[in-house]
């Protein structure tokens, strides 16, 4: 009976936290909040013993206050998140997870994390009340075409760019070309539409050819686009700015089996992976890295002597070179003889920097 009911009071607080999130976004009735509280401290009387019911509203508060910023994020770090929850680091990892079981879908930027609207969760939530993203790129587009520059107006835009990712359709408004490329590659991508990238001009050889690819992700701040091209058979990456114009074609994908995920590596850095790293940690360095670097966790295993080994792709050296030097008495390279020379020639540049 006590499982059930416990089982129940998660549904319950599952629900009531998602439904609160985004009353709060949408900026509802500010008696939302006291609703809210007074419907689960019922439904933790009903459900709970008395003693445990302060213990769940203090997590679930803090919960809650992490969703929203987590749902808008968009700069601030875990360590700043931390900091303005008054939370521990190992706190937010700890949420994060949560939320994954939840069934939320967490992105990673580096060491930015957000959850994303179009997480299963959210989509069932909103789907009658929240616009698309497109009608929020349209009401966007529509304030500033009538030229509003009104208090009531901005605020609008700011709730918009809060809630909606829209903002990949604006990234290059001073250069028409490059903002109707953008805008056609992002209905292809939403779409899973086939396009042809018309006069392509290619870094290696100055070549300008026509290239037909089936477009699935933005890159790099949304100034590159990654493709699948047909003719080649190869996931490619292309700039935007070299594109002559996109032509959508009404073709849907027929190799998205093909499209190669972008791989993220344990310390954020995004790619395609250059090389396999072997570090021997000492339990502090490896206590850290997990803290730090929670995407490393699957891939640091106890080494039976009392240390532990870490082995894993990644995309570029700079973050492990970080991790390495900042933590060097209790890190020792194991693997990987290009790793180890760079950074040689990296310790090799700061002793001459630094002599200067």
């Amino acid at each position: 009976m006590k499982k059930t009911a416990r089982t129940a009071l998660k549904v319950l607080i599952s629900c009531l936290l998602a439904l609160s999130v985004w009353k709060q976004l949408l900026n509802f009735d500010c008696k939302f909040s006291h609703n809210l509280r007074n419907a689960l401290h019922l439904a933790a009387e009903i459900l709970q013993p008395r003693e445990t019911i302060s213990m769940e509203l203090g997590k679930l508060d803090r919960q809650l206050r992490l969703m929203v910023l987590l749902a808008g994020n968009s700069s601030l770090t875990n360590e700043e998140i931390a900091s303005r929850l008054s939370l521990s680091k190992r706190s937010v990892y700890r949420y994060l997870e949560a939320f994954r079981d939840m069934g939320f879908v967490v992105e990673r930027s580096g060491d930015i994390y957000r959850l994303d609207k179009n997480s299963p969760f959210f989509r069932e939530i909103s789907g009658g009340v929240m616009f698309t993203e497109d009608e929020a790129a349209t009401v966007s587009q529509l304030l500033a075409s009538v030229g509003d520059n009104s208090t009531r107006a901005k605020n609008l835009c700011r709730k918009l760019e809060r809630i909606y990712d829209y903002k990949v359709l604006e990234n290059h408004e001073a250069d028409r070309r490059l903002a109707e490329n953008t805008s056609r590659l992002y209905e292809a991508v939403k779409q899973h539409l086939t396009v042809v990238l018309k006069s392509y001009r290619s870094l290696h050889g100055g070549s300008v050819s026509d290239r037909i690819v089936e477009p699935y992700r933005f890159m790099n701040s949304n100034d590159d686009i990654r493709c699948y091209e047909l003719a080649s058979g190869q996931n490619k990456t292309f700039k935007i700015s070299r594109i002559g114009e996109v032509g959508l074609l009404d073709v849907k994908w027929v190799a998205e089996p093909a499209h190669e995920e972008i791989y993220t590596d344990a310390f954020g850095f995004t790619g395609t992976p250059i090389d396999t790293i072997s570090l021997r940690l000492t339990a502090r360095a490896a206590s850290l890295l997990c803290e730090e670097y929670p995407q490393a966790r699957p891939f640091v295993a106890d080494a039976g002597d009392g240390t532990s080994v870490f082995e894993d792709r990644v995309c570029s050296y700079l973050g492990a070179m970080r991790f390495v030097f900042g933590l060097y008495s209790d890190v020792e390279v194991a693997g990987s003889e290009k790793f180890m020379l760079f950074l040689k020639e990296k310790s090799v540049d700061l002793t001459l920097r630094f002599a200067k």
